[in-house]
């Protein structure tokens, strides 16, 4: 079992930025990829970036791609999320997840452990 702790959440004006963090801790060997996704009160959980273990490899979700950037701190088993020019609709509970899949990072049924998450409210 993984276990995932974020970070960084809080509430920021529109047009303006976060960074979050996601921690992994224990049996991380078999992870292939680690991603985000995010919770909006009464909405799916909507797939949100995802970055290969290595860190070489990118994907995102279309409603944040050119806004947010995914990177990985290997040494310290840390994902990072940076999201600029953040929107009223990006309001939501963000999780980061890990999966022991190398495909389909943007199905939230691929991920094995999840992180508590970490609230974003971007406000007018």
């Amino acid at each position: 079992q993984v276990q995932l702790v974020e970070s960084g959440g809080g509430l920021v004006q529109a047009g303006g930025s976060l960074r979050l963090s996601c921690a992994a801790s224990g049996r991380t060997s078999s992870s292939k990829a680690m991603g985000w996704f995010r919770q909006a009160p009464g909405k799916e959980r909507e797939f949100v970036a995802a970055i290969s273990w290595s860190g070489s490899s990118t994907y995102y979700g279309g409603s944040v791609r050119g806004r947010f950037t995914i990177s990985k701190d290997n040494a310290k088993n840390t994902v990072f999320l940076q999201m600029n020019r953040l929107e009223p609709g990006d309001t939501a509970v963000y999780h980061c997840a890990v999966t022991p899949y190398g495909y389909n990072w943007s199905l939230r049924t691929s991920y094995s452990d999840w992180g508590q998450g970490t609230q974003v409210t971007v406000s007018l």
